[in-house]
């Protein structure tokens, strides 16, 4: 949402809020005046029947009434006045604030999900910086690793674009091929994978093309590989595939880890929701959030397929591009 967006939706709220609050406070007003009216008139008594002017013209009858019975009225509706426009004012003030708190809301959305989808790229650079640092020190050539920090920068400036698109309401826009992605996710965790011991394993990789941004595919396999990697004890493997049907492409994610408890379940892919922790990189609870996110917006989907003490397989199915 842009500034100009954020402006019109401020001036909405203070428009409805000044409506409320005139609208309410009349309708208070107006009720207590006409019950009050209804009181006097009911308290009345006529006095001075008969009664003529010094010129000798009849004088009216004179409405009187007693201010020890009208009083108690009178400050009770001012007490109920005060209390109803003070309720008004307690629902104007949390209707007002309405659109900050949503602006807050998608704030720390967004500082989170930034946080935590630059964190894996960032820590993969720094375990490539640790592998050029090596190679130098040894008088070996550093060539590969340079051009993969090369690669991993590039791909965090584009994962850093398509969130900020996305914070913006936007939908970035675009198709990808499922092995390239995938592939080129696998090779943003080499290092990563290489650091804990996990083997990470293309198994067949269909090239169709999917419906989705292709930054947007490599976010989502980065994070499914980050979350496998995590639960998957050194020296066993990660293996990941992908296969086409007529209308959609699965890719799956398959751990060697003891697999997901029952009632971790239910709430796998909520915010900040985390399982035991595998004693590595400490977790957030927001990459298969962010996953499922992802796939919903582009008319995707993402299920644990199966979980068991040997490993868990998550299914990511993306729509085939037309």
């Amino acid at each position: 949402m842009s500034a100009d967006d954020d402006r019109r939706v401020v001036r909405r709220a203070a428009l409805r809020v000044g409506t409320l609050v005139a609208g309410a406070s009349a309708v208070a007003i107006a009720v207590g005046v006409g019950i009050l009216v209804a009181v006097l008139v009911a308290q009345a008594r006529t006095e001075g029947g008969g009664r003529r002017a010094p010129g000798g013209a009849p004088l009216g009858d004179r409405f009187v009434v007693d201010l020890d019975d009208v009083l108690p009225w009178v400050i009770g509706f001012g007490l109920v006045g005060v209390v109803v426009l003070g309720l008004v004012g307690w629902a104007a003030a949390r209707w007002s604030v309405r659109p900050l708190d949503e602006a807050l809301r998608r704030q720390r959305a967004f500082v989170s999900d930034a946080s935590h989808e630059l964190r894996t790229p960032l820590t993969a650079l720094t375990s490539r910086i640790q592998i050029v640092q090596r190679r130098l020190h040894r008088g070996e050539p550093a060539d590969e690793p340079l051009d993969q920090l090369r690669r991993d920068a590039q791909i965090m400036d584009d994962v850093l674009a398509d969130m900020l698109l996305t914070a913006e309401g936007q939908v970035h826009t675009g198709s990808a091929r499922v092995d390239d992605s995938v592939r080129a996710a696998i090779a943003a965790l080499a290092a990563l994978a290489s650091d804990a011991g996990v083997r990470l394993r293309p198994g067949e990789l269909t090239s169709a093309t999917v419906a989705v941004p292709a930054v947007t595919v490599v976010r989502m396999c980065i994070a499914l590989l980050d979350n496998a990697i995590g639960h998957t004890p050194a020296s066993s493997e990660v293996t990941v595939t992908a296969d086409a049907d007529g209308r959609d492409v699965v890719i799956r994610v398959e751990d060697g880890g003891s697999g997901i408890r029952d009632d971790d379940l239910p709430r796998i892919f909520e915010r900040f929701a985390r399982g035991e922790e595998s004693g590595r990189r400490r977790g957030f609870g927001l990459g298969l959030a962010l996953v499922r996110e992802a796939a919903t917006r582009y008319g995707g989907s993402i299920e644990v397929e199966r979980t068991s003490p040997r490993g868990t397989v998550f299914a990511l199915r993306l729509p085939r591009a037309r």
